[in-house]
């Protein structure tokens, strides 16, 4: 038996083909194709996004050496040099809204070249947020967030930064286009009857892409291949927290027999201590690091 039936003969895992594009691996493959991008772009602005001039998946971005890395999810530029950002979120956080804020910081950081005076140069951003859950409440299939003054509200902060929080859980559908909530419940239930159940030209060429990457002998290695490495470094993790719990409880425990020698010096009860040590050379090491005098014991 090889490494890989070892692990699946005890741990389950979700084959390719029954990933939904909530999954980050088949997000990321079937959005490196440059037109499944502009096909999710164009759905969620309502228009016809330019073509892809650059684009990038798992893209990794830093403020400093020292900084925390992020590795945002798809990263797109269109001909008018606008950029996207785009991230699928599943798992709810109580850090997501202060998150986006400094994925926000990072886009920006990234944008300008250093040296660069003229902030102006700043290219206009979009980051986006596909989510399986209301981080909101409002049952809403979008929240679009632009700043604006809060004593005159017609005043807007015109700094080009756009933040889109999408939900697949929305109930607002008249308010939305139709497109939009179509690709909003297939990205939750990619099957090829949701994919059916639209009339929409872009999600039908999206499900076609979906088929050929969950098709592909190629990604379906390298699906396999990106499991073990998060399951092999979640079973050293789990090692790691092991080990340390065992010094951890190994400390505790010497720190047990320390109070207790303590407590019998202080009894003036060191010649039953040493009594019970058959270890001679521990006898001396104890008479020494407590300087108590040695009896006839």
């Amino acid at each position: 038996m090889n490494r890989q039936q070892n692990i699946t003969a005890d741990v389950s895992i979700v084959p390719l083909k029954e990933l939904n594009l909530t999954a980050r691996f088949l997000f990321d493959e079937v959005m490196e194709d440059p037109q499944t991008q502009q096909d999710v772009l164009s759905i969620i602005f309502g228009r016809e996004i330019p073509v892809i001039r650059s684009s990038a998946t798992e893209k990794e971005l830093r403020l400093s050496p020292l900084a925390r890395s992020v590795r945002m999810d798809l990263f797109s530029v269109d001909e008018e040099r606008i950029v996207y950002n785009t991230e699928m979120q599943v798992k709810r956080k109580t850090d997501l809204v202060k998150r986006s804020r400094y994925y926000q910081a990072l886009m920006d950081t990234s944008l300008l070249e250093p040296g660069m005076p003229d902030y102006n140069r700043l290219n206009q951003t979009y980051l986006i947020m596909i989510m399986t859950f209301d981080l909101f409440g409002y049952e809403k299939y979008q929240y679009t967030f632009l700043p604006r003054c809060k004593e005159v509200g017609e005043c807007r902060l015109e700094d080009g930064a756009t933040r889109i929080f999408l939900n697949t859980k929305g109930k607002n559908d008249s308010e939305v286009s139709r497109e939009l909530a179509d690709f909003l419940h297939y990205v939750e239930n990619t099957t090829d009857e949701e994919a059916a159940k639209t009339d929409s030209e872009r999600i039908r060429r999206i499900h076609e892409r979906v088929c050929k990457v969950r098709s592909s002998e190629e990604i379906g290695v390298k699906y396999m291949q990106a499991w073990e490495e998060r399951y092999f470094d979640k079973e050293e993790a789990r090692e790691e927290g092991l080990k340390e719990g065992r010094k951890e409880g190994r400390k505790e425990g010497q720190e047990e027999i320390n109070q207790l020698i303590a407590a019998l010096i202080r009894d003036n009860r060191t010649d039953d201590l040493l009594r019970s040590l058959a270890d001679k050379e521990y006898q001396e090491e104890l008479l020494k690091e407590y300087k108590i005098g040695r009896q006839d014991v």
